[in-house]
């Protein structure tokens, strides 16, 4: 009975949770489904239909789901490497007050995307002046509106999310076990090979999966930076749902949402092992 009371105990704290996941995740996806499966005829009346799904695999629909996930790598990439470098250059320090200060300078630039970002990039390099003839003596192609500038953009927001989810395992990084290593003849590189970087390993790449996430996601900074002329999911998403689409694709929108958050879905079904693992050995 006492067994059985805990367990009730246990379900009754995470109730709460559980019914507002339901109310504001389970019912927007199950309206996303629905409306998803549904077209209208000539007539205007709906019947259940794939096409949507169908639709949104296809040509521009495609060429954007694709474009994003291009985009989504790349700017995954560099932010997982310089948030990495970074997040270990603040490990080593023995400055606490630097650490606290670059957390909490991490924690406000991981959400300072969207139209604040686009302004200070476009207040800053503009679509003329010096600065952008100088950057496009050894860059000709960049402007800030296409693809290329996007992935200069979107580094700005991803990086400190790499620094947030990568410093808390380099502290878990013990000074005894480098030693230890040392002591034993270890070189830097078997010490990293062999114990600090298996170690990491799990974190580096749930930042990575979180970085290649919150880009594919992202749609104010795309949005104002290129006006759409970018093909993105995500400003595809918007310009169907504004009514930029047939009159027998109205429900769209709802199939390249929904295909957003399978994207979505998956990238977290990748990072919660990850980040079990890392969680794991930082306890113990």
């Amino acid at each position: 009975m006492a067994r059985s009371g805990k367990k009730l105990g246990a379900w009754g704290a995470v109730l709460p949770l559980l019914g507002y996941c339901a109310v504001a995740l389970g019912l927007p996806v199950w309206a996303l489904i629905w409306e998803g499966i549904q077209a209208p005829d000539a007539n205007g009346v709906n019947h259940f239909t794939f096409s949507n799904f169908t639709t949104s695999w296809h040509g521009v629909y495609l060429t954007g789901m694709l474009s994003s996930l291009r985009l989504s790598l790349l700017t995954a990439v560099i932010s997982a490497v310089v948030g990495l470098v970074a997040a270990y250059a603040i490990a080593q320090s023995r400055g606490r007050l630097l650490k606290q200060a670059v957390l909490t300078a991490s924690g406000v630039l991981a959400n300072f995307g969207g139209i604040p970002l686009a302004f200070c990039f476009v207040a800053t390099i503009g679509t003329g002046g010096v600065f952008l003839s100088w950057l496009n003596d050894a860059w000709p192609s960049f402007q800030l509106g296409t693809f290329d500038g996007l992935v200069v953009v979107y580094p700005y927001f991803l990086v400190p999310l790499m620094v947030l989810t990568t410093l808390p395992a380099l502290d878990g990084l013990r000074r005894q076990w480098r030693e230890a290593a040392t002591n034993l003849g270890g070189s830097a590189w078997q010490y990293w090979r062999y114990v600090g970087g298996p170690l990491l390993l799990p974190a580096a790449l749930g930042g990575f999966v979180l970085c290649f996430g919150a880009s594919f996601a992202a749609y104010a900074t795309a949005r104002a930076l290129s006006s759409g002329t970018v093909p993105l999911v995500t400003t595809q998403i918007a310009s169907v749902l504004s009514g930029n689409v047939l009159a027998t694709e109205t429900n769209l929108g709802m199939a390249l949402a929904l295909n957003t958050i399978i994207v979505c879905g998956l990238m977290m079904a990748v990072y919660l092992p990850l980040r079990k693992r890392s969680a794991k050995w930082l306890e113990s």
